[in-house]
């Protein structure tokens, strides 16, 4: 589904990644879960695309639910993968992914983590080869995403500016994974690394002007950059 001129939303209601069409040539912004990767074909083969035209997927961190299917495509199509120098270690395994403990009798989050299994999200993947982008670089890529640098999440979360798109990552969402309950927030603490780190980066975006907020988890956003993260803010650290 196209959510702003040239900006796909792909993915499930459980996890989001975008592709970015610029020129006739593809960027991939995160890659779901593994099992993902059907979905990924399944808009190529609609598009009149094929997997070469995808230039890089680039990620806005280096969790499993975001790295999903980018090995397969560095390993099959020579696709470059890149991710903030601060989740390179994460991304490529020389950093153990932690397993995120939190309330697992609930049932929305007993559903996503079923979810995930389907989609071997348990498999943990990662990437053999990354390049690395620093904050403030503009990534020589279809969309020539800006990157802006907003840890806490993990070490290398980032958001990505694309004209007036802003592709958030997990720096906000706008479900909470564990109820299902809607609205801008940054993450639940167990799957952060430094929630008041994650909370203080949203300072990052406050003025910024966006028409649309695209999230890994949740609906599009487009009320405003300043009254997502008002909201996200009066949720706080949960």
């Amino acid at each position: 589904m196209e959510v702003a001129p040239g900006v796909h939303r792909l993915g499930t209601s459980f996890v989001n990644f975008y592709v970015i069409e610029d020129g006739g040539r593809l960027t991939v912004v995160d890659a779901g879960l593994p099992g993902y990767r059907r979905f990924l074909m399944e808009f190529l083969d609609s598009s009149g695309k094929k997997p070469g035209d995808i230039e890089a997927v680039v990620l806005t961190h280096a969790h499993v639910d975001h790295i999903g299917f980018s090995e397969h495509l560095r390993s099959n199509q020579h696709t470059r993968v890149l991710v903030h120098e601060d989740d390179v270690a994460l991304a490529t395994g020389r950093e153990k992914a932690r397993i995120p403990l939190g309330p697992i009798w609930r049932p929305m989050l007993l559903r996503y983590l079923a979810h995930g299994l389907a989609y071997k999200g348990f498999s943990f993947p990662t990437v053999l080869e990354v390049a690395a982008f620093d904050d403030g670089e503009v990534l020589d890529l279809p969309g020539r995403l800006q990157v802006i640098h907003a840890p806490g999440h993990t070490k290398g979360s980032c958001v990505l500016r694309f004209g007036n798109v802003l592709l958030a990552g997990d720096v906000l969402a706008t479900v909470d994974i564990t109820t299902g309950e809607v609205g801008p927030r940054i993450g639940p603490s167990f799957v952060n690394v430094d929630s008041e780190q994650a909370l203080r980066s949203l300072d990052r975006l406050v003025g910024l002007d966006f028409d649309t907020v695209l999230v890994g988890h949740g609906d599009p956003w487009t009320d405003g950059i300043d009254e997502a993260v008002r909201q996200a803010r009066q949720v706080g650290i949960w």
